[in-house]
């Protein structure tokens, strides 16, 4: 294993030193550090944080590879500072079975680039009428400990229960898609002042937030751990905050497209900007970003939702809702916070690594500590060029726009996946 010498890093946004990593571990730090045959990485004027981890990542694969692959996935993950990802469960067959999460989880080790974190449904086939394997996938080889229905809400709330109920068992978390289906059926965007000038059939807040308030009221009476999935609107920050008031074992998490894009983009009637839960308003977002910033909502987590051609390029009413992330998130939270080093380092690697309890991710880079690191630099602006991701779909929203931050270099058990912005493998 190669040993690395990274000079004149800004660690978490604090004063340059020194980083040396060798044998997948952080083996010193400070200036002045010298290593005999090691790979020596100037490191001026780049942030050191430790390796971002996603708790929502679609990956397509099995079923929809010519959208996404394990690998494809993992490869713009580490170009985006990722070094573990959370796989959801709509695959094709539904990764509700300890051998299909067992199958995404070789996957991942063998594309070797993030560590691929399987994600178990909480119902057979997503189709909410009886619970999935939970038990059999928290034991296999994957080690399943958050398990969601992404896509499709439990709304049957004895179901859900049972699901809270049975998952305490192991410390598992049950990750909620809140959406009450019978206020959003035919829906199209955001059920507001636009979507009622361009004659499309509104979502409405109150079918996310009436969901959330229901869950944290069943979690609250199980005792069980709690996450909802992207969310979306100012209503239900303040049941989340209430619930957290109260000791509720919830956490939450908020997508970067949720931060920066409002329901004005559908006028455009470009697919790219269809999405589940639909773009919001100006008054959404601004309660988003604080929530995140005050840790009412404890992460960001990217929703990666890659689609084939086809079913992008349509009209907007057939068109598949989702978007690309994992390339463009980090620049988002700078965009959106600047250089606000720890929050973000907060919000994108330790919380979420704690949530779904990955051991050795989510630590600052320090001696001792794994070597799963990103090095940024945020001086970096650069233009998104849809052709030029890693993903194999091309559906991001940010297309043509400029962003700041560039990932200069990923570090996964102190091998490098990326190097000068390039993928290694």
């Amino acid at each position: 294993m190669t040993a690395y010498l990274i000079t004149g890093v800004s660690v978490v946004g604090g004063e340059p030193t020194d980083l040396l990593i060798r044998d997948g571990v952080v083996a010193g730090t400070g200036r002045g550090l010298a290593a005999d045959g090691a790979t020596v990485i100037d490191a001026t004027g780049l942030v050191a944080l430790p390796g971002l981890v996603d708790l929502h990542t679609h990956l397509r694969e099995p079923g929809r590879e010519d959208a996404e692959t394990v690998e494809s996935g993992s490869r713009a993950a580490a170009l985006g500072g990722y070094t573990a990802v959370c796989a959801m469960a709509n695959t094709s067959p539904v990764a509700d079975t300890a051998g299909v999460v067992e199958q995404v989880w070789r996957l991942g080790r063998e594309a070797g680039l993030v560590d691929v974190q399987p994600i178990g449904a909480v119902t057979v086939g997503l189709a909410g009428e009886r619970l999935a394997e939970l038990g059999a996938m928290a034991d296999s080889a994957a080690g399943v400990r958050i398990f969601s229905d992404d896509g499709h809400c439990v709304s049957d709330p004895r179901l859900m229960r049972r699901a809270l109920e049975y998952v305490k068992a192991f410390d598992g978390v049950i990750a909620q898609h809140a959406e009450e289906p019978r206020l959003t059926e035919g829906a199209q965007m955001h059920e507001g002042e636009v979507s009622t000038r361009l004659g499309l059939t509104g979502w409405p807040a109150v079918a996310e937030e009436a969901i959330i308030a229901r869950d944290v009221l069943l979690a609250e009476h199980v005792g069980s751990r709690l996450h909802v999935c992207h969310v979306s609107t100012a209503g239900s920050v303040e049941v989340l905050r209430q619930a957290k008031a109260r000791g509720v074992r919830v956490t939450a998490e908020v997508t970067p497209h949720h931060l920066l894009l409002t329901d004005a983009k559908a006028e455009s009637y470009d697919p790219v900007f269809k999405v589940n839960p639909p773009l919001r308003t100006a008054a959404d977002i601004a309660a988003l970003r604080e929530a995140l910033a005050e840790g009412v909502i404890d992460i960001i987590a990217t929703d990666h939702a890659p689609h084939a051609v086809e079913d992008k390029e349509c009209e907007w009413a057939y068109a598949r809702p989702g978007m690309l992330g994992l390339e463009t998130a980090l620049s988002i939270a700078l965009d959106v916070f600047g250089p606000r080093w720890d929050l973000i380092a907060e919000r994108m690697s330790r919380t979420p690594a704690r949530i779904a309890g990955l051991a050795g991710h989510g630590l600052d880079p320090a001696p001792g500590v794994p070597a799963n690191l990103t090095l940024v630099d945020p001086a970096a602006r650069r233009v998104i060029e849809p052709a030029e991701l890693a993903s194999r779909s091309r559906n991001t929203p940010y297309a043509r726009m400029t962003l700041p931050g560039r990932i200069v270099a990923t570090f996964l058990r102190g091998e490098p996946t990326v190097l000068d912005g390039k993928a290694v493998k």
